[in-house]
């Protein structure tokens, strides 16, 4: 291993055991759908654990199985998908709850006081024939929140977003901008003061430069209302600005998970790396971009053993025989891959400069 490659110190963890902080644990998520041509596994026993107060970006291509991981958080998997696994909530203050054996009522007050989620898409979220106060009001009223306190923390959250209240309630969704509608659609996911913040690819259909304005405000509000999120994205070089942890998917199960510096800097599973020579950067050369060859495979048809071996440069009869388990590649730095001491020279980054900036770097820039 060089010099370059050398592993760092990290502090949070993807674990087996869960630890005082953690407030979210999932164990052996899956989720089938049956198909006239076989069974389709659209999530495949995913394990991770997410730390009280931390942000954790979930990356990886289209159809790897990320935003099912986002709707199984919430057990909002939609018929007939079946999900199964264990996802147990940590509140700051009471018992562990079991998400997936809990009634719908019960489910209705944990989707938006304890786990709320931001999907894809504002305008698909909001009624286009209610005013945006209207949705802040009914959601209230559904939980039997008092509606002026819950007004009054609304203005709040839209000044938070750096939004006129006053305008923004008043307003159709249509009259508002796309980026002025994600905002308003992230404050009202807040207005219970959930503890969990599950974003879905929130800023997809926003430019560069409101994506990037989203992501300031969003480490902003995460420090004021001492948020944990869950940031879903196909874009690893965004959520770097953001993440204190990345957890990167293939084929709807887990591959690596560490801190975001350590894994810009020092990724080990092949994927991820040529994950990251894959992804346009301002930084790099359009001509250094490497796509990567194959393509992802059908939930249908998942390779046997590694399923990233039909497209890994280093894979051998084992990755094709066998399912690699995790194995620590640093502390709190983990990979699912027989050959990761060789992925740094077999998948060498294109370029030193390419990768984005960790968190603690481009906070201090947006500030």
């Amino acid at each position: 291993m060089t010099e370059q490659d050398t592993p760092l110190t990290q502090t949070a963890t993807h674990s087996s055991q869960t630890t005082s902080d953690t407030v979210l644990e999932i164990r052996n998520a899956e989720v089938t759908f049956g198909m006239d041509r076989g069974v389709s596994r659209v999530l495949d026993t995913v394990d991770l654990d997410v730390q009280r107060g931390e942000i954790i970006g979930v990356v990886g291509e289209s159809g790897s199985g990320k935003s099912m991981l986002a709707s199984s958080i919430l057990d909002a998997v939609v018929d007939p998908g079946v999900l199964s696994g264990e996802i147990t909530y940590y509140p700051d203050d009471g018992a562990p709850v079991d998400v997936l054996g809990l009634s719908e009522r019960e489910l209705k007050s944990l989707r938006w006081e304890d786990i709320s989620m931001v999907f894809q898409g504002a305008m698909s979220s909001f009624n286009p024939t209610m005013k945006v106060g209207k949705h802040f009001e009914e959601t209230l009223v559904a939980h039997d929140y008092d509606v002026d306190t819950g007004m009054e923390r609304a203005r709040e959250l839209l000044s938070d977003l750096y939004l006129e209240p006053e305008r923004v309630l008043g307003s159709y969704p249509h009259e508002l901008s796309g980026g002025m509608q994600q905002r308003a659609l992230i404050a009202l996911s807040l207005i219970l003061e959930p503890e969990v913040l599950v974003m879905d690819e929130p800023t997809a259909a926003l430019d560069l430069l409101m994506q990037r304005s989203i992501l300031s405000l969003l480490e902003n509000l995460q420090e004021k209302y001492d948020l944990t999120m869950v940031f879903i994205t196909h874009d690893l070089p965004l959520v770097a600005e953001l993440a204190d942890r990345i957890a990167v998917m293939y084929a709807f199960e887990l591959i690596e998970i560490g801190q975001t510096e350590e894994i810009l800097r020092h990724a080990a599973h092949p994927y991820t790396r040529s994950l990251l020579n894959a992804t346009p950067n301002l930084d790099a050369p359009l001509e250094e971009m490497q796509p990567i060859e194959g393509s992802a495979p059908d939930p249908v048809n998942v390779p046997e053993g590694c399923s990233y071996n039909p497209r890994c440069p280093i894979a051998d009869e084992t990755c094709v025989a066998d399912d690699p388990d995790f194995q620590s590649a640093s502390p709190d730095h983990e990979v699912a891959c027989f050959h990761w001491e060789d992925a740094a020279e077999a998948v060498p980054f294109t370029s030193e400069e390419q990768h984005a900036e960790p968190k603690a770097s481009t906070a201090e820039e947006n500030r």
